[in-house]
């Protein structure tokens, strides 16, 4: 584990400089022409794709879209850039540290390991459900979840709080999967109709249209496995983009590494046959997003053709970034890059300024309290996170954090993880990290630090940890210390300092 000093001292000094009055300014422009008035009790449609990067987006003309006709968040960090540990966090508003969820699968995570550790029963779903709300899933829930696993139970398992649940367990291949489908399972075979993205945006629109007609209110979550590898694309979309090759920033298959951490000093520059394959990879995952990006207009149109888009907010993001040649990296995530841990999370619906950009940091701990705000419900105590409805409807609170906490743990090498292809030999090992507009500082389980001035160094390809006066470093060193052993209203307060 890494070491820090004492925490109590450290708590201290947090609520010290939090009190200082020393906050981001809030980002981009102030938005806001005219305004809805929002609804008491609105319906929420999240759709959350897995390992969807921000260099995919310029792809999606529906979610362009949604960034004209509503707020982007430039910098929504994930915990942890992991699938599991990440759906964790958005399910409960938890760090990592607080789900216990710190891998994809047992001893130190997954689908066991999250119901295990309560973790369903504090996540949002029981708490709208509880409020009246009518809930469904569809899509990824957790890895290691099995859609014939009964639980000790007769039928398929379905967790508490959702009142419809139509999930897979496999499904990153997009055909031959199963569906648990209401605690019946469903088998879907290689037709084209199979398509798993497909069958998700159909039995999404579905549910909309069912509950629209009630008076009840509804939340409906489409959790795709798109555009996770193995990056197959639906037929339809298989031959689009022929000339496409991956973008190139700065840190493509960088140069100079001498300055990184071991694990990533090792890596020898990327050749032609890697370069063509990350090209290759990244025309499939163009290809592969097309489908999403169709559901997304499909929603908005069926939401707009039922007279339910002024009622209705519609959220999209991603569970995690991925990187592909940056930094010598042929494809993967969990990193504290840029690459692996900003997001994209666009907001429309009932009052949200249209073609509004917030600059303020964001995390995935904040979407589980932000969707119990809009049901009009109080997060639990234990919740890490903070609702961002204050943004949504213009405004920016004075008290908002200035860093953000990035914490993994390397996971040990499976055959059954999907992820594996980071969790070699040579993957970074455990870090905590903690995130600014301005800095990245990172420090590995091994000793190794790294620190990167982000306002003059925006792609992270300069580690001057060691030109840190020793005083600044101890400052950064202590208030990680506070973000790692934060829960609840605590992390607020570690989170307002810098």
């Amino acid at each position: 584990m890494i070491r820090h000093r004492r925490f109590a001292a450290v708590l201290c000094l947090v609520a010290a400089l939090g009190a200082s009055g020393c906050f981001l300014q809030p980002g981009g422009p102030s938005g806001a022409a005219e305004r809805t008035p929002a609804p008491e009790r609105p319906n929420i449609v999240f759709v959350l794709t897995d390992d969807l990067s921000w260099n995919l987006v310029a792809h999606m003309p529906e979610v362009l879209r949604m960034e004209r006709d509503g707020l982007t968040f430039r910098n929504f960090i994930v915990a942890d850039s992991l699938c599991c540990t990440s759906r964790a966090t958005i399910f409960t508003g938890r760090y990592p540290h607080n789900t216990g969820v710190r891998t994809n699968f047992p001893p130190d995570g997954g689908f066991q390991v999250f119901k295990e550790e309560g973790n369903e029963q504090e996540s949002f779903a029981p708490h709208l459900e509880k409020a009246g709300y009518r809930t469904a899933l569809l899509g990824k829930y957790m890895n290691g979840y099995h859609p014939n696993d009964t639980q000790g139970g007769t039928a398929p398992y379905v967790p508490p709080g959702w009142t419809e649940w139509y999930v897979a367990g496999n499904g990153y291949g997009e055909y031959d999967y199963n569906l648990n489908e209401n605690g019946r399972l469903v088998r879907y075979g290689r037709r084209p109709q199979d398509y798993l993205t497909d069958v998700l945006a159909n039995k999404g629109v579905e549910f909309i249209k069912r509950a629209a007609g009630s008076s009840q209110p509804f939340f409906v979550e489409i959790s795709t496995f798109a555009p996770h590898g193995p990056f197959v694309p639906a037929p339809r979309h298989a031959g689009l983009s022929g000339g496409l090759k991956a973008p190139r920033p700065p840190s493509f298959n960088e140069a100079d590494v001498r300055d990184k951490p071991s694990w990533l000093r090792s890596r020898p520059r990327l050749g032609p046959p890697a370069i063509r394959r990350i090209d290759e990879g990244y025309r499939d995952r163009v290809r592969m997003v097309q489908s999403v990006d169709e559901m997304v207009g499909r929603i908005r149109t069926t939401l707009k053709e039922l007279g339910r888009d002024r009622d209705t907010y519609v959220v999209f993001g991603s569970d995690n970034g991925f990187h592909m040649g940056e930094h010598r990296l042929a494809g993967g995530k969990m990193t504290p890059y840029d690459s692996d841990v900003r997001v994209p999370f666009l907001v429309v619906g009932p009052g949200v300024p249209a073609g509004r950009q917030v600059g303020r940091p964001a995390q995935n701990t904040d979407l589980a309290p932000t969707f119990l705000d809009l049901a009009g419900l109080r997060p639990p105590p234990a919740t890490d996170g903070r609702s961002l409805v204050p943004f949504l409807r213009g405004a920016a609170p004075p008290d908002w954090r200035q860093s953000v906490l990035i914490e993994h743990v390397k996971p040990p090498p499976s055959a059954e993880d999907p992820d594996r292809q980071d969790s070699a030999p040579g993957a970074p090992t455990t870090y905590n990290a903690l995130r600014t507009d301005e800095l990245l500082y990172v420090e590995y389980a091994n000793g190794e630090r790294e620190y990167y001035d982000r306002a003059r160094d925006p792609q992270e390809m300069n580690n001057i940890v060691g030109t840190l006066p020793e005083q600044r470093r101890r400052h950064l060193s202590d208030l990680l210390y506070a973000l790692t052993h934060c829960s609840g209203a605590t992390c607020a307060t570690a989170g307002r300092s810098r």
